[in-house]
């Protein structure tokens, strides 16, 4: 597989997580929930059928309407979940996500791994 990218809902969503990597990831937003010829595109474009992809989207309505989009459509992805106390991959704390994105073999810039 090609290298790995991230979806995620928003485009704070991204500059939260793209701060603390210490490695190059395609990270892509996709502004909510999708329709399915949005979603198509995606995979086209991205190449998603043939990558590792990684979801991590809110803990909430449109969050879990998404996953199952990309559940239908791209069994192969891991899902990443943040945790229901904060609801959203925003408001998450900075050493709590850099955790669990390590813990997914994310390379995270030390600073954050407190």
């Amino acid at each position: 597989m090609n290298e790995p990218i991230l979806i995620v809902e928003g485009i704070t969503d991204k500059k939260h997580i793209k701060k603390m990597l210490a490695q190059p990831l395609e990270i892509i937003c996709t502004y909510g929930t999708l329709g399915l010829e949005r979603l198509d595109e995606l995979i086209y474009e991205y190449d998603l059928d043939h990558r590792n992809v990684y979801i991590l989207v809110d803990e909430d309505y449109s969050g879990y309407r998404l996953r199952e989009q990309f559940r239908e459509e791209l069994p192969h992805a891991v899902h990443l979940y943040t945790s229901k106390t904060y609801r959203e991959v925003a408001a998450t704390p900075e050493p709590e996500l850099a955790r669990m994105l390590a813990g997914y073999r994310f390379r995270i810039k030390p600073v954050y791994m407190m």
